[in-house]
């Protein structure tokens, strides 16, 4: 019987013994640390990170079957990025799901009545302790121009928005015409949850692992 029939294939939590920890870098959002590890057999090994505060995305989806994809300048990768509607979890305390609600105002003027779960992602594991939570925002509507007082800055000023069916926003994913993780990752799952009708979702209250 082969390791995949055995094994449960299910994300664990597990943390290995740090025997010293050193910050390289901080900056306004993210923090660079160094770890030294303690691996198996008893040596050690540095790891360099980046510590994050986490972050959010909204793929909103009409009564047409179309998502609400945004685009916007990402300096690193020099691109301009088609994305989702997203954020940094800058407030404490702050339930995801209002995090996300709050995004969906600000970046793209509409509200959602019905919220749910729709993928978790860890964005670079390897170089990165990131979290995003993805969810389906369905029911929308949009906030008039008297309530929305958001102020766009910098790479926010110039933000176009279009509405696409879901099938061909999967096929611009799939052909490499959308690259930003997020965007592919919760194209791809929800045009997977599509299949029951979104049954098969968790809450948008579910706990995040």
């Amino acid at each position: 019987m082969t390791a995949e029939n055995t094994m449960k294939v299910e994300d664990a939590e597990e943390s290995w013994n740090v025997v010293a920890s050193a910050e390289r870098f901080a900056g306004r959002i993210i923090t660079v640390r160094t770890d030294t590890v303690e691996m198996p057999g008893g040596v050690t090994a540095d790891r360099d990170y980046v510590v994050h505060p986490g972050s959010v995305a909204v793929l909103a989806l009409d009564g047409e079957d179309r998502v609400l994809l945004i685009r916007q300048y990402r300096h690193p990768a020099r691109r301009l990025l088609w994305e989702l509607p997203a954020g940094i979890r800058d407030v404490p305390g702050e339930p995801l799901v209002e995090c996300a609600a709050r995004e969906l105002a600000e970046e793209a003027a509409y509200r959602a009545r019905t919220w749910h779960t729709l993928v978790d992602l860890r964005t670079s594991p390897g170089m990165s302790d990131e979290r995003i939570r993805v969810f389906l925002a369905r029911d929308l509507e949009p906030i008039p121009d008297e309530e929305n007082t958001y102020v766009r800055h910098h790479e926010e000023t110039d933000m176009p928005a279009v509405w696409i069916p879901l099938g061909a926003a999967v096929d611009k994913a799939l052909n490499g015409m959308i690259h930003n993780s997020p965007a592919v990752a919760g194209i791809l799952a929800a045009y997977a949850a599509s299949a029951d009708g979104f049954k098969g979702l968790r809450p948008a209250d579910a706990p995040e692992a």
